[in-house]
């Protein structure tokens, strides 16, 4: 028997498994994926923003993947040397114990830590943005909510489609987001949130946006807020550069602005290019007056890298939210798909990364695809050379075996979804979320 285990339960981990099962007609190969979280699907589930439900329809290839006999999802476990204390209610799993029992290993963990902004390390006026997503989607680590009843300004660092996303959370109104898989709880927030105005800061200038028209469009005609017009310069094209389509596409829209006039709504927010942080200054005392962000203007060298530049007045706000990007806890050396011994030289034997655990955490949901299904058949190949493996039998290792109750199948999963969505069309929304004591108690009646 080949067995197959893939760490991570994320888009990359289901296309791979999908590749390989697909193209495989082995009746004896099983592949397993184990997922510290105890339902599937990663970023799908707890990073694409609510108001986009259509981007999670790649949910119903995955459920085709389940359907396989040969495929298991085993959820609430925690693959590594150590226990995760954000994810107590977890089963550990050695890494060493799942090596014992799988003749071949995907690494398809994702990048799961937020950059940390070297000016800006957390505190209680920063909060990073992972974080903010991570509450608003009711991830299992459960951080807790902002205190948006105590905050009128926010500060956003960065000019990804995340940063995009937590703005329109932030400014579209709460009796429409209820439509959508808005946890009631966030709902609740938002409901008493005093945010009104949402500052988008960029180091580099609109050229070099990561977010896409789409996003920006999207944000530009929210009923209830408004955007401050940019300054000529700064959307003023270098004579030595042509924009390609997709970046005339964003400079027609940020010279258009916004549907509606700045000032003429009840929210606003403003776009922020060539300006990078410094630093914070707390406000004076803890409940009186703004932090002030502080601010120079940047430049752009030769590179595209930003040269920093003179001071420009700073920013009062009451949260900041970096967004620049997330990193892998475990950094991986990759290559071809196979991942490397210590010294980056040598591909260990049978063992992979797909996903961002190999590429960083660039592109989305399409491109993870791509990659993953050109490792899975690296894997593949790889598999077909293999020798027959008398490694166990169509079960886990032991500790996932016996932790009844707590680990969850994609069967389990399923019925969550179910009653999920029926509470939401009871609600009239997309779904209801559970939490993970919801759905334990759901699933087994315990607490």
């Amino acid at each position: 028997m080949k067995r197959l285990a893939i760490i991570g339960g994320g888009p990359a981990a289901f296309y791979v498994a999908s590749r390989i099962l697909s193209r495989s007609s082995d009746p004896s190969l099983r592949v397993h994926i184990f997922d510290r979280l105890w339902s599937p699907h990663g970023l799908v589930r707890y990073g694409v923003a609510p108001d986009h439900p259509e981007v999670k329809n790649c949910t119903h290839k995955f459920d085709q993947v389940a359907s396989d006999a040969r495929f298991r999802f085993f959820g609430n476990v925690d693959v590594g040397t150590a226990k995760n204390d954000a994810l107590k209610h977890a089963v550990h799993l050695p890494l060493r114990d799942l090596q014992n029992s799988y003749s071949h290993l995907v690494y398809a963990t994702g990048c799961t830590l937020p950059t940390q902004h070297s000016a800006l390390p957390p505190s209680e006026w920063v909060i990073p943005a992972l974080k903010f997503v991570h509450w608003y989607t009711q991830h299992p680590a459960a951080p807790p909510a902002p205190a948006l009843d105590r905050i009128s300004r926010v500060a956003l660092i960065g000019n990804g489609n995340v940063a995009l996303d937590i703005a329109r959370m932030l400014l579209t109104a709460p009796a429409v987001l209820k439509q959508y898989d808005v946890p009631s709880p966030v709902i609740s927030v938002l409901e008493r949130s005093k945010v009104t105005h949402v500052d988008i800061l960029a180091r580099r200038g609109p050229l070099q946006a990561a977010f896409t028209a789409k996003e920006l469009r999207e944000l530009l005609t929210l009923p209830d807020a408004a955007m401050e017009p940019i300054p000529d310069e700064l959307l003023q094209v270098p004579a030595d550069i042509t924009p390609s389509r997709p970046q005339s596409r964003i400079l027609q829209l940020l010279q258009k602005g916004s549907k509606t006039s700045f000032g003429s709504t009840p929210k606003s927010f403003s776009m922020h290019f060539f300006a990078n942080p410094t630093g914070l200054i707390p406000p004076a005392t803890a409940d009186n007056g703004f932090a002030q962000l502080q601010l120079e203007r940047t430049t752009l060298d030769a590179a595209g890298r930003a040269i920093p530049g003179a001071r420009i007045p700073p920013l009062p706000t009451s949260l900041v939210v970096p967004s620049i990007g997330l990193q892998p806890e475990k950094p991986l050396r990759v290559r071809a798909g196979r991942v490397l011994d210590v010294d980056g030289e040598t591909a260990l034997r049978n063992v992979y990364a797909a996903g961002w655990a190999a590429t960083g955490a660039k592109g989305v949901i399409a491109s993870t695809m791509m990659d993953a299904y050109s490792v899975a058949d690296v894997v593949l190949g790889d598999l077909a050379e293999a020798a027959e493996d008398v490694i166990g039998a169509d079960e886990p290792p032991a500790c996932v075996r016996d932790a009844k109750g707590v680990v969850t199948t994609y069967e389990d999963w399923k019925r969550v979804d179910a009653e999920e969505i029926r509470r939401g069309e009871a609600a009239g929304k997309e779904r209801e979320r559970m939490d993970w004591q919801d759905a334990r108690q759901f699933l087994w009646g315990s607490d």
